[in-house]
């Protein structure tokens, strides 16, 4: 059973479901990966996994699972040792046509 981010807290605000929700894209150089997987690990969306195809180097990027799951917080960016990710925030108008 996947455990979403709404699952593993009791508590949420009353306004929680009138509040906009931020939504991100993930893109991944895929040949700049070197595999580490710290962006998999700290994902606090879970929004990526680590891959089984291999890249120009022979480490496994990771592949984005859940796209609409993405909050846009750009931590996997930041933890990035290689610069290999990068998070875009998404109009609401773009999240409403990936839906």
């Amino acid at each position: 059973m996947r455990r979403t981010a709404e699952s593993r807290f009791w508590r949420r605000p009353f306004d929680a479901d009138s509040l906009p929700r931020v939504r991100g894209s993930v893109r991944i150089h895929e040949d700049r990966c070197k595999g580490c997987a710290y962006c998999v690990e700290y994902c606090p969306r879970g929004v990526l996994v680590r891959s089984e195809r291999f890249n120009l180097k022979g480490y496994h990027p990771p592949d984005v699972m859940e796209s609409l799951e993405c909050a846009a917080c750009g931590l996997c960016e930041l933890i990035c040792p290689e610069f290999a990710i990068r998070v875009e925030q998404l109009e609401p108008a773009e999240v409403d046509r990936a839906s």
